[in-house]
């Protein structure tokens, strides 16, 4: 195993127990990384719920979500997420899928989510409701095949983050570290609109778009990204 891949691994790990520790994941919903050698594939843990992913669970899947090397593990059944997400998208190198209850609001009503706290940025100045009925009916809502992940990537277009309609969401990234970013803030920033909805009676105010894009010209590598990544890693008990 070369030391890339190695750090991979040790970082996807990581993102695993952050997200748990976070809140964003419980038992279920999952985090994944593009293969950084074979960009075709992609790396993701079997069904295991994240707080308990190690390294020895890290299997790694073809586009279309087929396991590679023979693994006959259980795997996330919507893996298509990820997949749908790295076939369309071939700058995306990380992908988050949570069930954030405090998210679920915006994907039921006519209320838009769109960052309102300076955190919350990195979300960008768009964020979509994907409709599974849309394309496919009546479903249980899982995103279970190739069809689906595609369905939901296009739904998702250009934007780092999609609403899932009664679901969840999924949020996509350049790198492991801004996906996990984007998903453990646009929970926060889910409950501060909501609470302010309730103060104001409705109207708040919310990033400009401007502002929106002079935050997110922040370096994903800055020494204030790194201190994040380092905090969150002390937290979930994976620092080194």
């Amino acid at each position: 195993m070369s030391s890339l891949l190695d750090r991979t691994i040790d970082d996807l790990v990581a993102a695993n127990r952050i997200l748990a520790h976070e809140g964003v994941v419980d038992a279920y919903g999952h985090v994944s990384v593009r293969h950084p050698e074979h960009p075709n594939l992609f790396l993701l843990s079997r069904s295991r719920s994240p707080e308990h992913v190690k390294r020895k669970d890290i299997m790694t899947f073809a586009l279309d979500g087929t396991p590679q090397n023979d693994d006959t593990r259980p795997p996330y059944l919507e893996r298509f997420i990820h997949g749908g997400i790295y076939e369309r998208r071939p700058e995306i190198n990380a992908v988050v899928h949570s069930h954030s209850e405090d998210v679920l609001p915006y994907s039921i009503t006519n209320v838009p989510l769109r960052p309102a706290i300076h955190i919350g940025s990195h979300a960008g100045t768009t964020i979509p409701v994907w409709d599974i009925a849309d394309d496919f009916g009546t479903t249980d809502l899982l995103v279970r095949n190739v069809d689906h992940g595609r369905s939901l990537a296009a739904g998702l277009d250009q934007c780092s983050c999609a609403l899932m309609r009664g679901h969840g969401f999924a949020c996509a990234a350049a790198s492991l570290f801004e996906a996990v970013r984007i998903a453990v803030y646009l929970p926060i920033n889910a409950r501060v609109t909501t609470t302010a909805r309730l103060l104001s009676g409705g109207a708040i105010k919310t990033l400009t778009d401007a502002e929106i894009t002079l935050r997110n010209g922040s370096d994903p590598l800055s020494p204030a990204s790194q201190r994040a990544w380092d905090y969150w890693k002390e937290r979930a008990g994976v620092s080194q």
